[in-house]
């Protein structure tokens, strides 16, 4: 069982970051940073590691909470500016706290958010698996506003892009 990943789950702050999300999101035609994307980037993310043998002592509770997590900044930076993925780091530290997660488990998943918007060679294992799932995870296939997104090239151009 997960334990931790529940206790993240449960927890009221960590409903608020959605709520937040959600209020912010609520006339993007884009896609949206809610609850389904992030445990669609959670399982995806677990997915490609047990694939490709690369969990590399990562636990199924590390790569969960970084793909639940890995959006929760995103209210912040609609409303300032900041940057997400770093908004999103320092918000779940203490979630993870909370969660009974260790400090070195904390840095790996808080370092895999920071990572996630590039993935690049510099980035973490986890921080690598968490950007390949949030691309994975989009449904650009069926999208109304793929002609718009500025993510459709860069997914077409990776072959992620699904039709």
């Amino acid at each position: 069982m997960l334990h931790r990943v529940d206790a993240i789950i449960s927890d009221i702050r960590y409903g608020e970051y959605l709520r937040r999300n959600a209020d912010y999101e609520k006339n993007r035609r884009f896609c949206r940073h809610d609850w389904q994307h992030m445990l669609d980037v959670a399982r995806i993310a677990y997915m490609l590691a047990l694939e490709s043998g690369r969990r590399q002592g990562l636990s199924k509770e590390i790569i969960y909470a970084a793909g639940l997590l890995h959006d929760i900044g995103r209210w912040r930076e609609y409303r300032s500016g900041e940057d997400h993925a770093a908004a999103g780091a320092r918000l779940a530290g203490p979630l993870l706290d909370r969660a009974g997660f260790s400090g070195a488990e904390k840095e790996i998943i808080t370092a895999a958010i920071r990572e996630h918007r590039n993935g690049g060679r510099q980035a973490s294992s986890l921080g690598r698996l968490i950007c390949t799932a949030d691309d994975l995870s989009r449904p650009c296939h069926r999208c109304p506003a793929r002609g718009e997104c500025y993510k459709a090239d860069r997914m077409a151009t990776a072959g992620l892009l699904l039709y």
